[in-house]
């Protein structure tokens, strides 16, 4: 059974991301959650709304997705949400990720922001990509 493409490409991310040193030492560890548990420690990163659309042209399947990564801090202050995220730009932007069952064409960067919660306490980042894939079996034809 072919995967599909936005889990994929999700899990693509997360081991680009996982395996990233100087992200994971920003992080304290692999601290990147699909779910967060109430108990994770900050920093960490959740892998927020996933957008799939068709990408196909007239001889060929694909699809467009827009991926967004939450950074959760509460070191004080935006500079540890920026570094992490910058960090998540190094381990991404333009990254030739091996996908199951799939290629990925290119995974580019849309734009990031740091900002206060409404909680007064945490700061967050939101980093948005996109990215364009097709089923492995419609490159190889």
């Amino acid at each position: 059974m072919t995967e599909v493409a936005s889990w994929a490409l999700q899990r693509g991310v997360y081991q680009a991301l996982a395996g990233s040193p100087g992200l994971t030492t920003l992080l304290g560890g692999a601290r990147i959650y699909d779910d967060a548990p109430q108990s994770a420690p900050y920093p960490f990163i959740t892998l927020g709304q996933s957008v799939m659309r068709d990408w196909s042209t007239g001889t060929e399947d694909g699809a467009e997705h827009e991926l967004t990564l939450h950074v959760w801090s509460r070191a004080g202050g935006k500079r540890q949400v920026q570094e992490i995220t910058e960090a998540i730009k190094q381990a991404l932007h333009d990254k030739p990720l091996m996908l199951e069952d799939h290629y990925l064409i290119n995974l580019r960067h849309i734009f990031s922001e740091a900002r206060l919660d409404p909680d007064g306490d945490t700061f967050h980042g939101i980093v948005r990509y996109r990215a364009v894939t097709e089923p492995a079996h419609a490159a190889a034809a």
